[in-house]
């Protein structure tokens, strides 16, 4: 799941496309066999050869374990697993050569990456979620993180964490947007994701069997959330019925109504994954919660009694709440009073001039496309030059596609907002297979071309054209070296390590 890290704080939201970052997860195995691994020194080593470089790092521990290494490039860390990799890219200026500089912050990390494991025998597969890992019990409370939010999430609120404890990864691009383009942006880039759905599939394989979808990964919120204790939190994840008409529409779906309010912060600074929250008795909404004087609750850690007294920072705090395809996420420079929030949170595009005046950096967070990397069977297929644009291939995409906001709001309109909704689950299943999905794919991919600046922009999206054109994802060449490979699942592995081991 992923959050605003401290690597994507900063974006500057005065510009259009003026900041670009971006967060990759990694499915981390063994070297030779492919098997599923759970990391034991990665973030300390990599914190190690970086400060033998003259880089200043800081590491993260999670009840005595190191989790992350924080430098000037990035956070890098772990995900919800110790089999799965996080790094989240500082910003990069965008404009002229932006999809440049943050390719050369791209390759920087994953050779860094790829130093650190090799010290454990790890390495990384380019694939959307292992193909072969457990989900079991037993499984997900062995390579689980100590996040205490988790005991929140699995304990509390019902979800079915471990159907991601396989190391699902996507390649989220994360790209600035002007406040008062924001709501926009949000609903371009969650109505086009069966685009980045069909062109980035790659997890065809779950738990050693193939699941009939090219893009499997995608189907882990519905199954998540599925059964949890309030049905709101399903509702959360999925596409609204119509688009957000501001910003403060898009805070009422996710702060009223049936959705109860997520555990809030102990102390007002605290971090998303990290601190003691309070869970709120009678279990109301963020809304309700912020319109009363005091509330009472629990704590997390000791379910000792507390009164949580309503904050502006809790409005803040809770913009993780909702699992769509794209999020708008965002800092502030500084806080109103809780009433001023309130009244402007009702009135047409408040929060947009209510923020815009506290200063606000904001960005898109792209969360569909699934993890893509160059490996051998790419560079030998599309060629070294193609296979290289492969993890910017989204962020050059979602970056055109908000560079070009009005093309894009009206290919929204030619296809319907209710028909691409319903297109989301045609991309997971068949990705370009589905004659509409690829014609989709080919409108998105024209927007965003002509959404960015240069042929030196566009060329980032070289991955993308290739796989529409082929019709060949990473799905469709992962499912062909698993359907040729004779023998049992650790063969099956072995064989496929050495053509999709990340290779740079």
């Amino acid at each position: 799941m992923t959050a605003m890290t401290e690597g994507q704080q900063g974006m500057d939201s005065g510009t259009a496309g003026q900041k670009l970052g971006l967060e990759m997860e990694m499915v981390v195995v063994r070297r030779g066999s492919g098997a599923g691994h759970a990391v034991q020194a990665y973030p300390a080593s990599l914190a190690r050869l970086r400060a033998d470089r003259g880089e200043t790092m800081a590491l993260g521990s999670l009840a005595g374990r190191v989790v992350s290494a924080r430098g000037t490039l990035a956070e890098s860390g772990l995900d919800n697993g110790f089999n799965l990799l996080e790094s989240a890219l500082h910003p990069v200026e965008g404009g002229p050569g932006g999809l440049d500089r943050l390719a050369a912050a791209v390759y920087t990390e994953l050779r860094d990456v790829q130093q650190a494991l090799a010290e454990e025998d790890a390495a990384v597969l380019n694939a959307g979620e292992h193909p072969a890992s457990p989900l079991d019990p037993d499984h997900y409370h062995a390579l689980r993180v100590p996040r205490p939010i988790y005991d929140d999430i699995v304990g509390y609120r019902g979800w079915l964490h471990r159907v991601g404890i396989d190391a699902k990864a996507q390649n989220s691009p994360c790209t600035s947007v002007p406040i008062h383009d924001a709501a926009r942006a949000v609903n371009v880039v969650t109505a086009l994701a069966p685009a980045f759905v069909a062109l980035f599939a790659n997890s065809p394989l779950e738990n050693g069997r193939v699941t009939g979808r090219k893009d499997n990964r995608m189907t882990m919120w519905d199954r998540m959330f599925r059964h949890a204790r309030f049905a709101g939190d399903l509702r959360v994840h999925r596409m609204p019925e119509r688009p957000f008409e501001d910003l403060g529409d898009y805070f009422r779906w996710m702060f009223e109504g049936d959705t109860p309010a997520r555990s809030l912060p102990l102390a007002s600074a605290s971090g998303y994954k990290h601190d003691t929250t309070v869970f709120l008795d009678g279990n109301p909404s963020l809304g309700q919660f912020l319109r009363a004087p005091s509330w009472p609750g629990r704590r997390s850690d000791n379910r000792e009694p507390v009164v949580l007294t309503p904050q502006t920072a809790h409005f803040e705090y809770a913009q993780f709440s909702n699992f769509l395809d794209a999020r708008w996420r965002y800092k502030l420079a500084s806080h109103c009073p809780l009433p001023e929030l309130l009244a402007q949170w009702r009135r047409p595009g408040g929060i947009e001039s209510l923020y815009a005046s506290l200063g606000v950096d904001g960005y898109i967070e792209g969360r569909v496309p699934s993890a893509v990397f160059p490996d051998r069977q790419l560079r030998r297929e599309a060629g070294d030059d193609i296979a290289l644009t492969a993890p910017l291939s989204p962020s050059a995409m979602q970056l055109g596609v908000m560079r070009n906001l009005a093309e894009a709001e009206r290919l929204v309109r030619d296809y319907g907002w209710l028909n691409l909704r319903r297109l989301r689950g045609n991309a997971i299943d068949a990705a370009l297979d589905d004659d509409l999905v690829r014609q989709l794919a080919a409108d998105t991919l024209a927007v965003a071309a002509a959404g960015l600046e240069s042929d030196a922009d566009r060329r980032w999206l070289g991955y993308a054209r290739y796989v529409l054109e082929s019709r060949r994802t990473g799905a469709d060449r992962l499912l062909s070296l698993w359907q040729d490979t004779p023998g049992d699942t650790a063969s099956r592995l072995a064989a496929i390590y050495p053509e999709r081991v990340l290779s740079l």
